[in-house]
């Protein structure tokens, strides 16, 4: 073979080397393609799940030692017709009580947690609630608000501390669940009390105003009646409360159950 024939029959090198890389610029292409289209086919491939989001944590319920710290600064005594309890309700020093501790009395009197004894005006009166709101004459020395809640969340068997002035006995604290919603029982003048939280924390004469509280530290109702069905009117295991809600605004309810004074 003669170098004429050599060079005719063999690519120069160069040009080899160009083919294959453009050869392999085509291979690269179509692996590039196909790796597109199965991501597109497949959603995705496997992709690692997404780390699920921390659920807040929630608060633990307060003991009945912590809701007496938290509402006893917020705890007043009452004399007016009787002796009773209420509850600062504004930053005012307007307080929440039953209206059978004051109705009729010539003189109302609020004892707040601090020793102060300040005169008091009936700010207004709702029989239909046993509720009464009640306006000291001059701003105490220490007024400490309650906090207020939902009654309406409340549920059957859940924990309720109540605090009250019960049988002279300042700031008695006891504690028990709701043991019925939507009762309704004969106030002491004969009306009707509709929308009452039954419940089983003990209460006696002079707790009538009082705060019934939730595990949270909200004030959720204002005791006001007990059911005996004697004529001791002492406590057997049924008390009621207003929803605060409804000593606020007025309410509503049904059902039976005859309760007794607890002035």
């Amino acid at each position: 073979m003669t170098v004429a024939d050599e060079v005719a029959g063999a690519a120069p090198p160069r040009r080899r080397r160009r083919f294959w890389l453009v050869g392999a610029g085509l291979v690269a292409l179509l692996l590039a393609v196909t790796a597109v289209v199965a991501f597109r086919a497949g959603g995705g491939g496997d992709r690692p799940a997404a780390a699920p989001s921390p659920s807040p944590t929630a608060k633990p319920p307060l003991t009945t030692a912590q809701v007496y710290a938290a509402l006893a600064p917020s705890v007043v005594s009452i004399r007016g017709a009787g002796n009773g309890t209420g509850v600062v309700a504004n930053a005012d020093g307007l307080v929440v009580t039953a209206l059978h501790v004051v109705d009729g009395a010539k003189r109302i009197e609020i004892t707040f947690p601090d020793g102060a004894a300040v005169p008091a005006t009936l700010a207004s009166r709702d029989p239909a609630t046993d509720i009464a709101l009640l306006l000291p004459e001059r701003s105490p020395t220490l007024v400490v608000p309650a906090v207020l809640g939902n009654a309406g969340r409340l549920a059957v068997g859940e924990d309720v501390v109540a605090i009250g002035n019960q049988l002279g006995l300042v700031h008695s604290t006891t504690a028990g669940v709701v043991s019925g919603l939507e009762r309704a029982a004969t106030g002491t003048d004969g009306v009707r009390l509709r929308g009452l939280i039954q419940f089983d924390a003990a209460v006696n004469p002079g707790s009538s105003g009082g705060p019934l509280v939730n595990t949270r530290g909200e004030t959720v109702g204002i005791v006001v009646a007990l059911l005996n069905p004697t004529t001791a009117g002492t406590f057997v295991g049924v008390g009621f409360a207003v929803p605060i809600g409804a000593a606020l605004a007025g309410g509503g309810g049904d059902s039976p159950g005859p309760p007794g004074p607890l002035q």
